[in-house]
């Protein structure tokens, strides 16, 4: 299966989680890793249309990979995908190019998972924060897939963080 995988994350340099998990992918065959704050930095209106289009051809899953942001994606993956899931191309009467795709999301949390249930200090599960790339993929025709979201980023140990990579190499592989 041929996996592209959009990295995001705002403070890359202060990042453990992203950048480990992201090496998992670089290492990873029949994976193209796109690195958006590293590619455009902090700019969020020059992405590359042609360029990021043409990332998706011959892709059978698309991955996500960002932590969350004030329970959303990143500002620069938000700019993304306001950018480059055009009318025509991914949408629309002749948008058919996410069609058929997967969708997977890979994030990290500075909470623990309890902040992340239905009685946690959000009251929301961490598949209902995502609730709003789910509805994207959906209405683009992609199938979205079991999210992998990893909890404690902030206090991670090393034997945490071989875990998560574990897991996502797993989950690149199926």
């Amino acid at each position: 299966m041929k996996t592209l995988v959009i990295v995001s994350h705002p403070y890359a340099e202060q990042s453990t989680v992203i950048k480990a998990l992201e090496q998992v992918a670089l290492d990873t065959a029949a994976v193209t890793v796109r690195n958006l704050d590293t590619i455009y930095g902090k700019n969020v209106s020059q992405f590359d249309l042609a360029t990021e289009q043409a990332a998706y051809e011959g892709m059978d899953r698309v991955v996500y990979m960002f932590p969350i942001h004030w329970f959303n994606i990143t500002p620069m993956l938000k700019a993304y995908l306001n950018e480059v899931w055009t009318y025509g191309w991914a949408f629309g009467p002749e948008g058919k190019a996410l069609q058929g795709k997967e969708m997977l999301i890979v994030t990290c949390t500075g909470a623990n998972e309890t902040t992340y249930s239905s009685t946690g200090r959000v009251q929301s599960t961490i598949k209902e924060v995502l609730t709003p790339m789910k509805a994207s993929a959906l209405y683009v025709g992609m199938t979205f897939i079991e999210p992998l979201a990893f909890h404690e980023a902030m206090d991670i140990t090393p034997q945490k963080l071989t875990s998560f990579q574990s897991q996502l190499a797993q989950r690149l592989l199926a």
